[in-house]
């Protein structure tokens, strides 16, 4: 029997039907839905364990986190997770763990059971302050490039490679939108792509367009609303809603999600936090489970 705390839509699937918005590509499969544990960084910093048992509590039984989450290693991540029945397979990595330790990333991946590592952020240029500008189309091109290598070494150990946005990459340069010369330039049986449904929206995109327009290469997502202040922009910058009290329509994004390859998908809440990062994802989790 599928556990209603395993399935981001199965209910919500039942709630769009009693609405009239049936369709078979929406009802044919269930996606599991977990948190990306940054969103509840700060309170794992001061209880790790307490903080993995709230969560578990909500109903999440799996999660997306770092090799080293607030202090705590892979192994004794692993160890807590397993205890509590939560699946972890998915990490966030950047910065010189691809850029520079990518074989030492992937054996630690490997040796508590990982099987994705996802790029959280633009490897290239190496200045922050000129990424969060906006690269230019070499330094795109840079980025596409290192994907592809960086997932041909995944690959090769038996795990799946992937990239995730944030609206950078909606900072069009010249006629181009980067997020599509990545899409179109990175090998699709090397990369995946983990669209971050908040910050398409935040740089004035729509992910349902791209869902569409790109239905296999979307293997994971990010499950954010967001707020219309200061939206849209490319500059990094959001204020966090609970799912559903924002502006994503999600009558329109989750049909559309699966009529696509997604697979995984996880909460995740930026800050300012209003209420606690906890009770907005339970709030969230909730929504997701049949409130639409």
């Amino acid at each position: 029997m599928t556990s209603r705390r395993n399935f981001l839509l199965g209910a919500a699937a039942l709630s769009l039907t009693s609405k009239g918005m049936t369709g078979p590509a929406f009802a044919q499969r269930s996606i599991p839905l977990g948190l990306q544990m940054y969103t509840v960084r700060a309170d794992l910093a001061k209880d790790f364990d307490g903080t993995a048992k709230k969560v578990r509590d909500i109903g999440i039984r799996h999660v997306q986190a770092n090799l080293t989450q607030s202090g705590k290693s892979s192994k004794d991540q692993k160890k807590l997770y397993d205890s509590l029945g939560i699946n972890w397979e998915s990490i966030h990595a950047g910065g010189d763990d691809l850029r520079l330790k990518l074989d030492a990333t992937i054996a630690e991946a490997k040796s508590v059971g990982i099987k994705n590592i996802t790029c959280s952020f633009p490897l290239y240029p190496l200045d922050r302050g000129a990424i969060m500008a906006g690269p230019g189309l070499d330094g795109w091109k840079q980025n596409a490039e290192a994907f592809n290598k960086i997932g041909t070494a995944c690959k090769a150990a038996g795990l799946t490679f992937a990239y995730h946005n944030h609206n950078i990459e909606f900072h069009k340069v010249g006629d181009a939108t980067p997020y599509d010369y990545l899409i179109q330039n990175t090998d699709p049986a090397l990369v995946q792509m983990e669209m971050d449904i908040g910050w398409v929206v935040a740089g004035g995109a729509d992910p349902v367009a791209y869902l569409n327009k790109y239905p296999t290469r979307f293997h994971s997502l990010h499950i954010k609303d967001l707020k219309s202040d200061g939206i849209p922009n490319t500059n990094g910058k959001m204020v966090s809603a609970i799912i559903g009290k924002g502006i994503v329509d999600w009558k329109k994004v989750l049909p559309a999600v699966h009529k696509t390859k997604v697979e995984r998908c996880f909460l995740e809440i930026e800050e300012p936090y209003d209420p606690s990062p906890l009770e907005m994802v339970k709030q969230s989790y909730d929504f997701l489970h049949g409130h639409i």
